[in-house]
């Protein structure tokens, strides 16, 4: 993040300026992503309505981001499983080693 400024993008033929903080080649990035998923609607749907490919793009959007959290999700999930056996077996070993302290000097 830097110093806000505007970006020119275009997005489904139209010139928008983006006033941003965001680096330039991220904000041309999502442009892209955008006009992208523009194209393939275009392609898997007759329609022809701006408004309607726009709502479409837009679900399609919204459907790759849930679907993006519900596996960043899953995975937070998995490392808090495999980090908490992790420091039991480390807390068990650590009593097995001082346990077998304690019987040596005994």
């Amino acid at each position: 993040m830097g110093k806000e400024r505007t970006v020119e993008i275009k997005v489904f033929g139209q010139t928008y300026s983006v006033k941003t903080d965001a680096e330039e080649a991220h904000i041309h990035a999502v442009a892209k992503y955008v006009n992208d998923k523009i194209e393939e609607i275009t392609k898997k749907t007759r329609t022809v309505s701006s408004l309607n490919v726009a709502i479409l793009t837009a679900l399609n959007i919204a459907d790759d981001l849930l679907r993006e959290k519900e596996t960043r999700m899953a995975i937070l999930r998995e490392v808090g499983v495999k980090s908490k056996d992790l420091a039991d077996k480390i807390s068990a070993e650590i009593g097995r080693r001082e346990a077998k302290k304690v019987s040596l000097v005994d």
